[in-house]
C-alpha cells in the first residue's frame, strides 16, 4: 500500500516539481493573485525585505501605485496596487490571504519577524507533511508559508 502523504498517484515525491519543460511540468504560472493597499510602496518594501519577493515592475507616480508585480523566486506572485475608488472588485487592503511554497518556513519565520511581520501562527508541521507559518503583513494581510506544493496534475 502507499502512503498518499509522500507519494502522489503518478508515484513521485509530491515536494519535488518536475524540472521545467519535463514531462508533468507545471506550464508557467497564469494565476496571478491581486489585492489593493493603504500604503503600496511601503508594503511592496516589506513583502521584499521581509518575506524575499522580488519587484519586477511598479507603476504610478508619487506615493500611488497603480500596478505593480512582485515575483516569488521559487514561481508565481502577486501584483497589487494602491487603493483607490474605482469600482474595480480587488481585494480590500488588509484582507488578503494567500499560500506561498517557501523550502524553508523557518528561516522565513526569523527574517519575517525581524523586519517587522505580525506572527499569527508559530511554525508548525502539518498532518500531512507540510512544515507551515502564518505572518501578517503590516496591512493585515495574511500570509501563510509552507513546504507543501501541492499535488501534480495529472498528465494530459
Amino acid at each position: 500500500m502507499t502512503d498518499s502523504l509522500t507519494t502522489s498517484p503518478t508515484g513521485r515525491d509530491p515536494q519535488t516539481p518536475p524540472a521545467a519543460g519535463a514531462p508533468g511540468a507545471a506550464p508557467p504560472p497564469a494565476v496571478w493573485p491581486t489585492f489593493r493597499a493603504r500604503d503600496a510602496r511601503a508594503l511592496i518594501a516589506f513583502l521584499v525585505e521581509a518575506f524575499g519577493f522580488v519587484e519586477v515592475v511598479t507603476h504610478g507616480e508619487g506615493d500611488r501605485v497603480d500596478h505593480a508585480q512582485l515575483a516569488w523566486p521559487p514561481g508565481g506572485g502577486v501584483m497589487l496596487g494602491s487603493q483607490r475608488e474605482d469600482g474595480a472588485r480587488v481585494t480590500e487592503p488588509g484582507r488578503f490571504s494567500c499560500y506561498v511554497v517557501c523550502d524553508d518556513v523557518d528561516r522565513l519565520f526569523h527574517r519575517a519577524v525581524a523586519a517587522g511581520a505580525e506572527v499569527a501562527s508559530e511554525p508548525f508541521d502539518t498532518d500531512y507533511g507540510s512544515r507551515d507559518v502564518t505572518l501578517l503583513d503590516p496591512e493585515g494581510n495574511a500570509w501563510h508559508f509552507g513546504t507543501y506544493r501541492g499535488e501534480p496534475r495529472a498528465a494530459s
